[in-house]
């Protein structure tokens, strides 16, 4: 299982929005820049966060795009999953999709454990808690060797 751009975008757009939580509404172009994504991209991203409830769009002067709820309230497992939808490793695990060995077979419970363990590292980390790392590792000062 790969997370692909939109997850890991949408990701980065989310901490993005967590760091300037409380200022008001970001526009998109300062999104944009800051995360390194088009403008086209973006949308897309902030429609399905806003049809998920996660960012709510402003309109009008000083309008743009805020979080709906406080950084530490959403996990990085609310924005995965809502853009990339249920994060099954494998077919047999997924509700509604059957197999005839479910009973039998050893292996889906490695399947099913494993899938936990994502689920379970992706709801430790929060928005606030990943807003936090980022601003660290954007003030460490840089080296320069001659």
């Amino acid at each position: 299982m790969k997370v692909s751009t939109k997850g890991r975008y949408g990701l980065r757009v989310m901490i993005e929005l967590a760091q300037r939580f409380g200022d008001g509404p970001v526009m998109m172009d300062t999104i944009s820049n800051c995360v390194g994504v088009s403008r086209k991209y973006l949308y897309n991203l902030l429609t399905n966060l806003k049809t998920a409830g996660l960012v709510r769009a402003v309109r009008g002067a000083g309008g743009g795009f805020e979080l709906t709820r406080k950084p530490e309230e959403i996990t990085a497992n609310d924005v995965v999953q809502t853009l990339e939808g249920p994060l099954t490793l494998v077919h047999c695990i997924d509700e509604g999709r059957n197999c005839d060995r479910i009973e039998t077979c050893a292996s889906r419970e490695v399947w099913l454990e494993m899938g936990k363990a994502l689920d379970k590292v992706l709801s430790g980390f929060t928005l606030e808690d990943l807003a936090q790392r980022q601003r660290a590792k954007c003030s460490k000062p840089l080296m320069f060797h001659i």
